[in-house]
């Protein structure tokens, strides 16, 4: 079986309060949760998902949330050293914690790396005052600016600023004020992401005033031009790194890669020996969960699904993408989708050369239009 990369996603569901655009599965701690307990549940889920795993390796993991920060890093330390016993973490493999601004100081981020974390993701969203409060944020400014440099003394592999644009009532100079606050610090990789009003969240009830499409395209070009010229590259619709250092954990997901997904809500795609892929769904709800209810769905990606699956994950990244890699993590010989790629090249969505597929610019813009190609 061709050795598809398998990373692990790991979520911790408890966050201090929940933002009001958040729809991630997320729950407001009342009075503090079990942590301990949690952390020998998600060993028992792994030892459970195990056997989808055909003796192989984790390439990559991310630890998400909620606010995974709320953990210690003694529990962190006894999950990685647990999910080693279960199935070995390469010796070169990103591990990523998840981490808000006011959740850390240096004597956590020390215990984090000497856990066996080295890459932090931080949660910053803006760098001023007015956007925190209205995004709910409960950190200001200064604890975003001091985490970021926490982060940058502790000599990790690298690290991440998460920021938004197109706030309530950001002006474009508002947006690139973030951005240059962020690039002072100087982290080797900037999530840089729209503000997306999802239903079943505070603002979908109550929306607020956002910028216009005009203004959320000059501050999108503005921010674009201003990243590009400090030396960082978008490789992803909303990810921006210095060279080398791209996530290598979003790159695995996005390439069409294998994850194992465990903790409350988490989601897997895990590739089998016969080339079948299977798509697991854990228990939202962090009662069920503590259970040991872990398993709430299970089921096999139909081969009619695999082309569009394949591809809406593959056209997020700007990369190239080989063809090969399309017969390696789909098990479909190319001549599935010669059709659609003969519209898609017909329409200026796609070029092509012997090796690869590349997006064109026109294709980014109507990439819905493209993806329907291969429903």
């Amino acid at each position: 079986m061709y050795k598809i990369p398998m990373s692990l996603y790991i979520h911790m569901p408890w966050c201090v309060q929940k933002c009001p655009y958040c729809d991630f599965n997320s729950h407001t701690v009342k009075r503090t949760p079990d942590y301990e307990a949690y952390v020998e549940h998600l060993i028992k889920d792994l030892q459970h998902d195990a056997v989808f795993c055909s003796n192989r390796s984790i390439h990559s993991i991310f630890i998400g949330g909620g606010t995974p920060s709320l953990f210690s890093a003694e529990l962190i330390d006894k999950l990685l050293l647990n999910i080693n016993k279960i199935i070995p973490i390469n010796k070169n493999a990103e591990i990523t914690i998840e981490a808000n601004p006011n959740s850390v100081d240096m004597e956590r981020f020390n215990g984090y790396q000497q856990a066996g974390i080295n890459r932090i993701s931080i949660g910053v969203q803006s760098f001023q005052a007015d956007k925190l409060v209205k995004l709910g944020r409960i950190h200001d400014p200064k604890e975003a600016i001091t985490a970021g440099k926490l982060a940058q003394k502790l000599n990790l592999r690298s690290f991440n600023l998460d920021l938004m644009h197109g706030l309530p009532n950001q002006s474009i100079d508002d947006a690139i004020y973030d951005l240059e606050q962020a690039i002072a610090i100087a982290p080797p990789h900037l999530s840089w992401y729209q503000l997306t009003i999802e239903p079943n969240t505070l603002f979908g009830s109550k929306p607020p005033v956002l910028p216009d499409d005009d203004k959320l395209w000059e501050i999108y070009q503005r921010g674009h031009q201003l990243l590009t010229s400090h030396g960082y590259q978008q490789y992803e619709t909303s990810a921006y790194a210095k060279e080398d250092f791209q996530c290598q954990h979003n790159l695995n997901y996005w390439r069409f890669g294998d994850y194992l997904g465990i903790g409350c809500g988490a989601h897997g795609k895990l590739t089998q020996p016969d080339g079948k892929i299977i798509r697991t769904i854990k228990t939202r709800h962090p009662k069920g969960y503590l259970e040991g209810r872990y398993l709430d769905k299970y089921y096999t990606v139909p081969e009619e699904d695999l082309p569009f699956e394949f591809f809406m994950n593959r056209f997020r990244l700007f990369e190239p993408t080989p063809k090969h890699e399309f017969e390696q993590r789909t098990y479909l010989p190319l001549q599935t989708i010669e059709n659609q790629i003969a519209t898609a090249i017909e329409k200026n969505y796609l070029i092509e050369d012997k090796q690869n597929w590349q997006i064109t610019d026109h294709g980014k813009l109507f990439l819905n239009s493209l993806l329907e190609l291969f429903l």
